[in-house]
């Protein structure tokens, strides 16, 4: 019997309302009203029940090493989108291909890795 289900991913970061203002340029969302620079939430599309909210949540350390998760976005339009991505102050980290597979793994604006796939 499953008595749970995910509410939110939520995200530890330097500044919440900036990384929140990111996010909801690249993911078309909106951020919450009542977020702050200590807490910040992305809220899901409306009428969408399958897109959680995204919760960025100020912490005193900086990132360090690779994230244990990540996003994953994909895209019909990759090459505009990573475009986008790149003028919304995201770093391209590198390109990869697997057999008809291509991805980039790009860092936000505070170095926390995602991918972007071709779709």
């Amino acid at each position: 019997m499953m008595n749970n289900s995910l509410f939110a991913i939520a995200i530890d970061c330097a500044d919440a309302a900036a990384q929140a203002r990111f996010w909801a340029s690249v993911l078309g969302r909106q951020v919450a009203e009542a977020s702050t620079s200590e807490h910040a939430v992305l809220l899901a599309r409306s009428g969408d029940t399958c897109e959680p909210c995204i919760v960025f949540n100020k912490v005193p350390e900086a990132k360090i090493v690779k994230n244990r998760l990540h996003l994953d976005l994909i895209s019909d339009t990759f090459d505009d989108e990573s475009e986008r991505l790149l003028g919304l102050g995201a770093r391209r980290l590198r390109d990869q291909q697997s057999g008809n597979s291509r991805w980039t793994t790009f860092a936000d604006i505070e170095g926390n890795e995602f991918d972007l796939i071709a779709g």
